[in-house]
């Protein structure tokens, strides 16, 4: 039995470029390796500046404005992975899913985000799309808009348990309202944490490279309390930096039921050499806030930690957004 079949575990690839999804990407669908993959405004940015697969389309699309350019060009790989992980999704509707964000800028505009993704899922037309909208109290408005409406959606930049609960209310009540058998993802960004503490924690005594996975944890059993399979606990953010860590640490300790995890893909191919194939023991939710409390009083200050994290995670999708449409026009 797979990790799939025995937990309803996913592994999704956190990549997309245009040469890959013809060769490689193909491959690890059909070996069973993937089960879905995901996009991201820094994602694409990085492709298409760096790929010549795209110079063809792009010099097609000159006339137009930096915004219609990039959407061509990543609308084209959506449906194109989209066209791909079909076959997974129709065998498991858990599954075979691409993810595509709404512009960045729209973090705080609530009705702007519903009327981009109607827009994106509308110009898409495939049924394994999923709209990303990141967890901002516009982004709570839009997912339960979006959801109500029968689109499937991952809401994403996740840091904080209150952000997942937020989340996963709006979503319940949006999949509650569509009487259809919408999929939604939490998507819970676990290895910043520790980049970003990790020096801190080393002079107050404290462990590293826990922080990131405890909070995850933490989230995970949030969400879970809604009690609807329809949605499931994704983690994202899960590739190492340096040599510290396994390469597949943050895949290896959140192997949960009913949950996914986004990789980049070098990380996927360490784990399928080296990671762990087996269900991860969860902690449970009060050996967590226990773990909390030891931060606290070793003067954590967690609640910023949550604010600096989603501030320079949306101000990074918007920088990468904002140079790729640069490129786009010179």
């Amino acid at each position: 039995m797979s990790l799939k079949e025995d937990i309803n575990y996913s592994l999704w690839c956190d990549f997309i470029e245009r040469d890959f999804l013809e060769n490689r990407f193909q491959e690890i669908i059909k070996d069973k390796t993937i089960q879905g993959a995901t996009s991201n405004p820094a994602i694409f940015e990085s492709s298409i500046s760096n790929s010549v697969a795209y110079k063809q389309q792009l010099d097609m699309l000159q006339a137009n404005n930096a915004k219609t350019i990039y959407e061509e060009l990543a609308l084209t790989d959506i449906k194109r992975a989209a066209e791909l992980l079909l076959p997974l999704h129709k065998e498991d509707s858990d599954d075979g899913f691409i993810s595509i964000e709404v512009d960045p800028s729209l973090c705080d505009d609530a009705q702007g985000t519903i009327e981009e993704g109607l827009r994106l899922h509308s110009s898409i037309n495939a049924d394994n799309v999923m709209i990303k909208v990141p967890a901002t109290e516009a982004g709570y408005i839009a997912m339960r808009e979006l959801t109500s409406k029968g689109i499937h959606v991952n809401a994403t930049l996740i840091f904080s348990p209150k952000q997942a609960i937020k989340c996963a209310q709006a979503l319940n009540e949006g999949i509650k309202d569509s009487n259809k058998d919408i999929k939604a993802v939490v998507s819970v960004f676990v290895s910043r944490f520790d980049r970003m503490c990790d020096g801190e924690f080393i002079t107050k005594g404290l462990v590293t490279s826990k922080l990131g996975i405890v909070n995850a944890i933490k989230c995970y059993h949030e969400i879970n309390k809604f009690k609807n399979s329809n949605i499931r606990t994704l983690f994202a953010s899960t590739g190492v930096k340096g040599n510290e860590l396994a390469p597949s640490y943050y895949v290896d300790n959140l192997i949960f039921p009913n949950s996914v995890n986004t990789a980049p893909l070098s990380t996927i191919e360490d784990w399928v050499k080296d990671g762990v194939k087996k269900e991860t023991c969860i902690m449970s939710e009060e050996d967590c806030n226990t773990y909390f409390a030891e931060l606290k009083k070793k003067n954590v200050n967690i609640e910023k930690v949550y604010d600096d994290l989603l501030n320079q995670g949306l101000e990074a999708f918007k920088i990468s957004f904002k140079d790729l449409l640069a490129k786009l026009i010179n």
